[in-house]
């Protein structure tokens, strides 16, 4: 017979810094000495054992025995054929038999994992009659669960029953929260020891892999903290047998420490698992070695069953009636939004349900630059929260501490450190955002939460804290997490906003086209009509009249100026429509164009003074009017925003493979602010000009989209107190 240890034991080998998190737990390659463990492939054919073998079978073990020819029990190979028979995809629950071998009782656990049947037997110290008492009160125990209606009132019934049951000195429950610290919810326990209800344990002392075990096995038991791990031995080259359902698995040597550090002779925990979730533990201390029968332990398994059975209802129903008052709120603010000419307004009759539903300490909505406020927020501050969301994005933005805010944002929110922001018209900049104030916590840790790098019993490595006295902390920069219900339920709220918005859109843009094209058809022709009788009243009436005259021209002057905004307007219509602006490009003389616009303006505006430096033979492929147009719009530009007296420059000329246009007038530099915003349409620096009352805002905004149309570029700069708007075309050879 050739066997070797099956794995090495955690220890017999060096544990480094990454132990904590890397150490294989569910593979020790040892088992607890309070028992022994015999280990089969699928068909039974033996694979390995424990070291302590020898004491519970007759005779010398050999690899690829059948497990019927090892003198087990009766009921051991009933149970061991079951779990062959039962298995499914390598797996199968575990079984339990009492047994007597050798003049001493044993509870024996049989299941299958990994395509491996696992046999425990494990010594039971306490009368089959004593064990059937703790079953009666279980039940007891589970029925009185049952009639909590809160959660701290059952994690409060919860350890006392398990105390009960168990005889443990201390038993204590705690809660996971989001980060995985837990706090002590529950605790029962004997009159002279140090109390550590409401303390935190960091997530740190339950790494990722013990998080795995707690949710796959729910219940774990170490009987003698000081136990000598019994190896396990099995044919050389298999992999090493997997515990993560075995009840005598060792545990992880810092583990031990830890709970040696706590004072710990024996430990149990029994798992809370909500959903496939770790949702919190029952962990239960004993001040010197204590074994719990397996019936029993089992017994408190169930009941943990039923305590998390009994929160998922409760948390439940509360849920529902979250959900049941947002979907309330939700519907109620879709219909406003629909009626209402203004979504701020629709927001503001709904803003306490939805701060309600939200749990949220105030509120915050925004459209077209409008903010407005509900709840305890200066101004100032509603501002900075708004200036710092992204734009254009349709995605939910939750922040929770200060740290997910930018950093030049930080200094100004003033405490409104959680946010939860609902982007519902991104075209307008219309956010709806909820807000929670910074929580200050003053955290009591169950000792210093952070592992400090010592030599301990395992060597150099991140040894677990020495001391468990309460340790205080003051939490800041943190808001209360937003909960998975009210994330869920404002991702609902946001589709319907954005539906509705994209509806008040489409309505919107369906009106403009309407009114677009009566301002095209309708008012055209009657426009028409008053420039001919301007034109006859002034040239029809008495030099010797001027008055009359004049108004002739007054007419012509309003009539030509009315149809070059609608001209305007209809030019926009079809750009924001995707149709284009329809350019007749041909071959052109760019210097002609110039030219012609210049004497055109200055027969207009004789006062002005213009200076033109012209390139001849400058050729593009353009569309004259419409390059015209563009020119014609920076010509007026430049006099309505330039300074009164001073002339304005225009300069045709060639710059490698582009025909480049200069319009140049004296005048201080746009705001930067404004530079941004400079060629949108409906600018407000346009529509307040006091020099061009009637601008909308159009011009450049038209212009730029004929120049890009034309493959070009127009820009904007000031140099040497000028302002200079330059065209730049492609050059035909």
């Amino acid at each position: 017979m050739n066997v070797t240890p099956a794995a090495t034991s955690p220890s017999d080998r060096e544990v480094d810094l990454l132990s904590c998190a890397d150490e294989p737990i569910h593979i020790p390659g040892s088992i607890q000495p309070h028992g022994v463990l015999l280990y089969f492939c699928a068909t039974g054919l033996l694979e390995g054992w424990s070291a302590n073998a020898a004491s519970l079978v007759d005779g010398a073990l050999q690899l690829g025995t059948p497990f019927t020819a090892l003198g087990l029990p009766d009921d051991t190979l009933a149970l061991l054929q079951d779990c062959i028979d039962t298995a499914i995809d390598g797996e199968a629950g575990a079984s339990v038999a009492s047994i007597t071998v050798g003049g001493r009782d044993y509870d024996c656990i049989v299941h299958a994992y990994r395509n491996r049947i696992v046999a425990e037997f494990e010594l039971r110290t306490v009368p089959a009659t004593d064990v059937a008492m703790f079953a009666v009160r279980a039940h007891g125990a589970i029925d009185h669960l049952r009639r909590q209606k809160t959660v701290s009132g059952l994690m409060e019934i919860a350890v006392k029953r398990i105390r009960e049951m168990t005889g443990f000195d201390r038993v204590m429950a705690y809660r996971f929260r989001q980060d995985d610290s837990g706090d002590v919810m529950a605790e029962d326990r004997r009159d002279d020891m140090t109390p550590y209800l409401g303390q935190r344990y960091p997530a740190s002392d339950i790494p990722a892999q013990a998080r795995r075990l707690y949710a796959l096995n729910t219940l774990r038991m170490i009987v003698d903290i000081g136990y000598q791990s019994v190896p396990m031995l099995g044919a050389p080259g298999l992999a090493p047998l997997d515990m993560s359902f075995a009840v005598l698995r060792s545990v992880s040597p810092i583990h031990v420490e830890y709970l040696q550090n706590m004072g710990v002779g024996a430990s149990m925990s029994v798992s809370i698992v909500i959903n496939g979730h770790l949702w919190g533990l029952v962990a239960c201390h004993h001040n010197g070695p204590k074994q719990v029968p397996y019936a029993i332990r089992m017994a408190a398994d169930v009941l943990a069953q039923v305590l998390g059975s009994t929160i998922q209802s409760i948390e439940s129903k509360r849920d529902a009636d979250v959900v049941q008052q947002a979907a309330i709120a939700r519907s109620a603010l879709v219909e406003s939004m629909l009626l209402d000419d203004d979504p701020l307004e629709a927001l503001q009759h709904h803003a306490a349900a939805l701060r309600a539903t939200g749990h949220a300490e105030a509120m915050v909505c925004s459209l077209y630059g409008k903010v407005v406020v509900y709840g305890d927020v200066p101004a100032p501050v509603a501002d900075a929260i708004v200036a710092s969301l992204p734009g254009g994005t349709h995605e939910l933005q939750k922040r929770e501490q200060l740290a997910d805010w930018p950093p030049a944002a930080r200094g100004a929110i003033a405490g409104w450190v959680g946010m939860l922001a609902l982007p519902f018209d991104p075209p307008g900049g219309g956010w709806c955002i909820m807000l929670r104030q910074e929580q200050i916590e003053n955290v009591t840790w169950a000792g210093h939460p952070e592992k400090g790098l010592r030599v301990g019993p395992m060597g150099a490595r991140l040894t677990p804290r020495g001391s468990f006295a309460a340790w205080r902390e003051t939490v800041v920069g943190h808001a209360e997490p937003w909960e998975p219900t009210v994330l869920a339920n404002a991702r609902l709220m946001l589709a319907e906003m954005l539906r509705v918005s994209t509806e008040r859109r489409a309505q919107t843009e369906s009106t403009r086209a309407q009114l677009l094209a009566m301002l095209g058809h309708d008012l055209r022709d009657p426009l028409h009509s008053i420039n001919m009788a301007g034109m006859v009243l002034e040239r029809g009436t008495n030099q010797q009249d001027d008055k009359q005259a004049g108004i002739g021209r007054r007419i012509q002057s309003s009539s030509n100026r009315m149809q070059r905004l609608i001209g305007q307007v209809l030019d926009m219509s079809r750009i924001d429509g995707g149709i284009g602006l329809g350019l007749a490009t041909e071959r052109i003389d760019l210097a002609m164009v110039v030219d012609d616009l210049v004497d055109e303006a200055r027969t207009a505006y004789p006062a002005i003074a213009y200076e033109i430096v012209n390139r001849p033979h400058t050729f593009v492929q353009a569309d004259s009017a419409r390059l015209a147009q563009v020119l014609s719009n920076l010509l007026s530009n430049a006099r309505h925003h330039g300074e009164p007296g001073q002339p304005i420059a225009v300069r045709a000329d060639i710059e490698g493979q582009h025909a480049v246009i200069d319009v140049v007038n004296l005048g201080a530099p746009i705001a930067p602010d404004s530079v941004a915003t400079l060629f949108n349409p409906f600018k407000r620096t346009s529509l307040h000009n006091p020099r061009n009352r009637t601008g909308m805002g159009l011009g450049l905004y038209i212009a730029l989209q004929i120049v890009r149309e034309h493959r070009g570029e127009l820009l904007y700069r000031h140099d040497e107190g000028k302002v200079i708007f330059t065209v730049r075309l492609p050059l035909l050879a």
